[in-house]
């Protein structure tokens, strides 16, 4: 049987391992503790679940095919939001296109842009859909490492000048997964300038825009001035309003780019169903109190883990925004996925191991903020447990 080459170019995606050990765990009756994912564990708002059940009962209309790119009351209602939040003006019908979770644009966005053969910059470590990305798409993934000593932002110069010549897309993910970091506007009219000099698109992922603290504002990349020219960005509500398993974002940015992600979407998906999309409207509508309460929750837990991880000798920075807590292994493990694996086997803990999100994340893990308080406490007593024996 002949399968496409592509396939096999892909990867192994290290977290399909790590949950085939979980439920075999899982079947043996370990009690699991999950520090590793990022999908938060307080249910999504009454008043948008409430909305979505009227809507369903009420407005069957919405029961039929969706629109391809997103209903326009959805589109003009994510419009103001960004308008709102960012102070950017985005056309609702031109410059702004719904998704089915931002996860599907990221990976439809580099068949839109990027032919076969082209570069696409990659951070690394980084969400692993960029890179799958960029091999569905035929194209090559280069690393941008990701190192601290640069504050986790990738250092533009350091890029061959035969890599750039043949590149035609950049991810970027400020606030970052997995490693926290964040980056100010300066940063991003950096990344812009460059974009244009080499001619690359930049595909920005602020997905934890909202999921901020100390008084830390994520800046969207299309504040910089030109950056409509070249730039597209996505935003979700999955982190802000709990609703990963609702599946619903959209992407805002230059015309020409959103045109192009919208046909990929019009020959791939049908989009997301609208009752959703309705829904997702009344989160937009009423961001304030909701955003306010999960950074209180993910405030207390984070000083909760630094804390705790002080107390283990495995001090680390305090991350300004994001749903995570990066760094490094602790001493005598040759690797983060034997860290992970033994913590997992030994203890029943899960955790992120840097290796899953690329090679510069060799030598890190990552801790999740999204877990119930007490079973947090409960996994950083038995990782302490672990290091101590």
């Amino acid at each position: 049987m002949h399968i496409a080459d592509r396939i096999d170019n892909m990867p192994q995606y290290l977290f399909a391992e790590i949950d085939r050990l979980k439920w075999e765990a899982r079947a043996r009756g370990v009690d699991l503790i999950n520090l590793g994912v990022g999908d938060p564990d307080v249910p999504t708002p009454d008043f948008i679940v409430e909305a979505f059940v009227d809507i369903v009962r009420h407005k069957t209309a919405t029961h039929q095919y969706p629109e391809y790119d997103g209903d326009p009351a959805f589109r003009r209602s994510a419009a103001a939001w960004i308008k709102q939040r960012f102070g950017v003006s985005v056309h609702a019908d031109r410059e702004l296109v719904g998704l089915i979770g931002s996860k599907e644009g990221i990976a439809h966005f580099a068949l839109a842009v990027a032919n076969p053969g082209d570069v696409v910059l990659v951070p690394n470590p980084a969400y692993p859909v960029y890179e799958m990305a960029a091999i569905l798409a035929n194209a090559e993934p280069y690393p941008m490492p990701l190192l601290p000593e640069n504050d986790f932002l990738p250092d533009f110069n350091s890029i061959p000048a035969d890599i750039l010549r043949r590149a035609s897309l950049m991810y970027l993910n400020y606030p970052n997964n997995p490693t926290a970091a964040t980056a100010e506007l300066p940063f991003f009219a950096r990344a812009v300038e460059f974009a244009k000099q080499h001619n690359i698109v930049i595909c920005h992922d602020n997905a934890y825009s909202e999921i901020t603290f100390d008084g830390f504002v994520a800046p969207s990349i299309l504040e910089v001035p030109g950056s409509m020219d070249c730039c597209i960005e996505l935003n979700s509500l999955s982190k802000p309003f709990n609703m990963t398993g609702w599946r619903v974002a959209f992407a805002y940015g230059n015309e020409q780019l959103i045109t192009a992600l919208r046909k990929v979407k019009t020959a791939t998906d049908s989009g997301q169903f609208t009752a959703i999309q309705f829904a997702a409207m009344a989160g937009l509508a009423n961001p304030t109190g909701t955003i306010a309460r999960m950074r209180n929750i993910y405030e207390a837990r984070r000083a909760l883990v630094i804390d705790a991880l002080g107390k283990m000798g495995l001090p680390c920075s305090m991350p300004r925004a994001s749903l995570y807590v990066w760094l490094p292994i602790p001493l005598g493990f040759a690797s983060s996925q034997e860290f992970a694996m033994r913590l997992l086997a030994e203890q029943g803990v899960i955790v992120s191991p840097g290796i899953g999100f690329g090679r510069f994340g060799e030598g890190y893990w990552r801790i999740s903020l999204t877990t119930p308080d007490t079973r947090l406490a409960l996994g950083l007593e038995r990782i302490a447990k672990f290091l101590k024996h």
